[in-house]
């Protein structure tokens, strides 16, 4: 069955390999071990090597088509619709991409007080304060995981100035909370204790209130929730969490709903890291690349990862907190996607990112009431920027992996699959404030196919995608067996 729809722009057959496709395929030599042209070994003698690699003939031209042909095949965001509800996948825009490769800052010493690339970064940690109401920030962290880990390591840190560290063992987890937040807290040597969900999918100062102890270290909570949930109970949760001499951490994974239009400090957050790569519009996807700024209170900015900046006079000047944690990335972090985030939010100004995040919220819920009679929410009612659907559709053997396999044939990049863990056959979809009016719809109108061919045609579904180079691969085979290299002599 042909499916509908179809863009123009997807690539229905895989190119061919350049060992397919090479006139004259031969077996040449590299050496690690190179010499100049006076013949002095650049490797010590021994620890060079010749390993042989096979090349094959190709003219400039056909090497360059090779390669437009593959990134063709891939799914991108400039050429797809990503409903890619946790990981908030939104256009990138093209002025940070230039702005990120000017030579003014792609080639700036990192220890240059004057350097422009300093001034940027000391501005970029104020927009982040502002936003947050953190006004201490740190812009090492590379990745969301990295800032929640730098997150628990300041709670640490903070516990043992306090000499409470010995007794203060364990975090507050929520289920519905983001994924990685058990990996971090048991890294930093506490112990993870999880808060179930109530009925509505939130959690409540009596569903906490049972774990709070002389343990309690701190909370981690994410907010809105991976439900796509605003937890309004967080303010008394978090008092109780203070009272008892804990922390609040603010996992930041789903800024891009509340960023601009609340503060995470007006409902007690004490650290919080923000996904740079997700609310500020800059890549991220396949394991990077990402930054993870951890912001917190004033207390608790003597504990901050260092470098800092701090302006003094006309320019910014790098120091350490007196009690860091400690560095954790070389140089500035990832300055690239830092000086991208930064475009964003000059290009966008404060105004301009509660525009954002009030049109991702509304989008989400535009999605959630088109879809629920076929995709219900599990948890119905007014989401934020993303929403949990179920699926129906299971009793008839059609699982949400087979739904997601079908949206790539009408061009549209899946939505998170089976997450978060408490809804069974979730479907987490969040259209963000990229998207326009008919793309939204768009995806309603496929959504509203695939929804009638669980119905009437499930073995389309079963067998998907139909129109991609590739087709439904074993996947439990895939990471059975995985195969890192391929022998090519």
């Amino acid at each position: 069955m042909k499916p509908k729809n179809v863009p123009q722009t997807i690539i229905t057959a895989a190119p061919p390999l350049l060992w397919e496709t090479s006139a004259a395929p031969a077996t040449r030599y590299v050496s690690s071990d190179p010499k100049p042209l006076d013949g002095t070994a650049l490797v010590p003698e021994g620890l060079g090597r010749s390993v042989p690699l096979a090349f094959s003939e190709h003219s400039e031209l056909q090497v360059v088509r090779h390669f437009k042909a593959l990134s063709q095949a891939n799914f991108s965001v400039d050429r797809n619709m990503y409903p890619l509800g946790s990981c908030t996948m939104k256009y990138n825009p093209k002025i940070a991409e230039a702005i990120a490769s000017w030579p003014e800052f792609f080639n700036a010493h990192p220890n240059n007080d004057k350097s422009p690339a300093l001034a940027v970064l000391g501005e970029l940690q104020d927009f982040l304060g502002e936003l947050t109401g953190l006004r201490a920030v740190s812009l090492q962290p590379a990745a969301g995981a990295q800032g929640e880990l730098a997150g628990v390591l300041i709670i640490r840190a903070a516990l043992a100035n306090r000499g409470e560290l010995e007794t203060r063992t364990e975090i507050l987890i929520p289920d519905s909370a983001h994924g990685t937040n058990p990996a971090s807290t048991t890294m930093a040597g506490f112990t993870p204790i999880t808060i179930k969900s109530g009925a509505g999918g939130k959690i409540t100062p009596d569903l906490v209130r049972p774990f709070i102890g002389p343990k309690t270290a701190g909370i981690m909570i994410t907010n809105p929730s991976t439900l796509g949930i605003f937890e309004d109970s967080i303010q008394e949760v978090a008092r109780m969490v203070h009272e008892a001499g804990g922390y609040v951490y603010g996992d930041g994974a789903n800024f891009n709903a509340i960023a601009g239009i609340i503060k995470p400090t007006d409902y007690g957050i004490d650290i919080m890291h923000i996904n740079v790569h997700k609310t500020f519009g800059t890549p991220h996807g396949g394991g990077g690349p990402g930054a993870g700024p951890i912001c917190v209170t004033p207390e608790l900015a003597q504990f901050l990862p260092g470098p800092i900046l701090e302006k003094v006079g006309d320019h910014y000047r790098a120091q350490t907190p007196e009690k860091s944690i400690g560095r954790l990335k070389t140089g500035w972090g990832n300055f690239g996607v830092l000086l991208r985030a930064y475009s964003y939010l000059i290009s966008h100004g404060i105004d301009g990112i509660r525009k954002n995040s009030i049109q991702a919220v509304l989008s989400g819920n535009y999605i959630m009431k088109k879809l629920e009679k076929i995709f219900p929410a599990a948890y119905p009612e007014t989401c934020m920027h993303e929403y949990v659907a179920e699926n129906p559709y299971v009793a008839g053997g059609v699982h949400t992996l087979d739904i997601a396999k079908r949206l790539l044939d009408f061009g549209i990049h899946a939505p998170t699959v089976y997450f978060p863990l408490i809804v069974k056959e979730a479907i987490m979809i969040e259209p963000t404030e990229s998207e326009s009016l008919e793309d939204l719809d768009r995806f309603v109108e496929v959504m509203e196919t695939i929804a009638r061919e669980a119905q009437e045609n499930p073995e389309v579904l079963k067998n998907a995608p139909h129109s991609l180079p590739l087709g439904r691969v074993d996947e439990v085979l895939a990471n059975r067996k995985v195969i890192v290299k391929h022998d090519l002599v």
